[in-house]
């Protein structure tokens, strides 16, 4: 199956847009076009990664049709293991580089996704929208309920937790990309995976669809929550990876901890839709962005063949995006660059991380037919095909 390029150039922007999150200048020193491009990268860009990822679970599956019969258990097999391979490599990550890490939740979201997998894609839709709508509540009673000294005691038992900063807690309620309200954006991707994107009808349909979801839920968040509905943790001069894992458990944290000792501040937080919120308006909202940014791309590709040749070494970066992901964390401890803490008012950091990917991919992609990690992963899961 040829490759799907649209998806592999929108994957390549989620890695940018990670990059300028993690190394670029913090929101409170931009301006202009520069204020807006920090701001969508916060938040929406890990979001644009989770939902390609859903997306990239049915390639193994079966796209268009799922996988039945003995490729149907080889493909699940496949799955399993590198949810396993990449759930360890993000332990090993977050040893270094802490909460930061999606590479561990990645292992999680994959294992749950193992159910859904020959789902249509209408089933998946509403699934990911009833996740949507639940998931954030749920974790807002959840993070109520649970106590300091619960989570202490949960997390005493918890060899993940000895080993690094994450540990299982985290992975499923109160870190930063929590399965329990991140689940909706990898089974939207599984939708998306099922449909026809190269067909001109669906293009439309969904192109409407994401500018409906962005546009509702950011605008009944602005009505319901005020002008600061929409405030990112970078206008606080943190970045969202400094600043988010606390953000994401704030439903617990600033409650008090099983009581709700500032019931009407804790409250009003589900109806922001800021960056890493976790709330209804946020995960709506972001699949909405999502979506137009791979309907976006797919287009693009399709209709612009001399777009495509000029921008083929950063769709190189999206064939091989475990790489650049894993690479920009080494790279940085390697030039001494703080990770996470982003303290930069200077663009031009971010952008030679960003060049050098390109730089990479290109010539790697010359010789070899996946990325270094790519070839890895893949070789991890071969023994899948012997399921029976």
């Amino acid at each position: 199956m040829g490759r799907l390029v649209g998806v592999d150039l929108a994957r390549a922007l989620a890695v940018f847009g990670m990059y300028i999150v993690h190394i670029g200048p913090v929101l409170s020193s931009t301006h202009g076009v520069g204020k807006w491009v920090r701001y969508l990268a916060d938040g929406h860009s890990s979001v644009l990664f989770a939902t390609l990822a859903g997306f990239s679970l049915m390639l193994i599956a079966g796209r268009r049709e799922p996988k039945t019969g003995l490729a149907g258990r080889q493909a699940k097999a496949r799955i399993a293991i590198r949810a396993v391979v990449l759930l360890a490599l993000g332990t090993v990550l977050a040893m270094e580089y802490g909460g930061v890490i999606i590479l561990g939740f990645y292992g999680v979201y994959f294992l749950l996704a193992l159910p859904l997998l020959r789902l249509s894609a209408k089933a998946l839709a509403i699934t990911a929208a009833g996740l949507a709508l639940v998931t954030p509540q749920l974790a807002f009673v959840l993070n109520s309920r649970l106590g300091e000294s619960v989570q202490q005691s949960i997390n005493a038992y918890d060899p993940l937790k000895k080993v690094s900063e994450v540990g299982v807690l985290d992975l499923l309620l109160t870190g930063f990309y929590p399965t329990i309200t991140w689940m909706s954006f990898v089974v939207a991707g599984m939708a998306l995976a099922r449909l026809d994107l190269s067909a001109v009808s669906v293009q439309r349909r969904l192109a409407a669809l994401g500018a409906a979801l962005t546009v509702g839920a950011y605008g009944l968040s602005l009505l319901l929550a005020g002008k600061d509905a929409l405030r990112s943790m970078a206008e606080d001069g943190k970045s969202s990876a400094s600043g988010g894992a606390e953000k994401a458990s704030s439903f617990g944290s600033d409650s008090g901890g099983g009581s709700f000792d500032a019931p009407e501040r804790a409250a009003s937080e589900l109806l922001s839709a800021g960056p890493h919120s976790g709330t209804t308006f946020d995960i709506i909202g972001s699949v909405g962005v999502a979506i137009l940014v791979i309907v976006g791309a797919t287009v693009l590709m399709e209709r612009l063949p001399r777009l495509r040749r000029l921008t083929k070494p950063v769709i190189a970066v999206g064939t091989m995006s475990l790489t650049a992901y894993v690479g920009h964390f080494l790279a940085q401890s390697m030039l001494g660059v703080s990770v996470g803490e982003s303290t930069q008012t200077s663009w031009i950091p971010v952008l030679t991380f960003i060049l050098g990917a390109i730089v990479f991919a290109a010539v790697w992609s010359r010789f070899f037919r996946r990325g270094p990690l790519e070839a890895l992963l893949n070789a991890a899961t071969k023994p899948g095909k012997y399921v029976r």
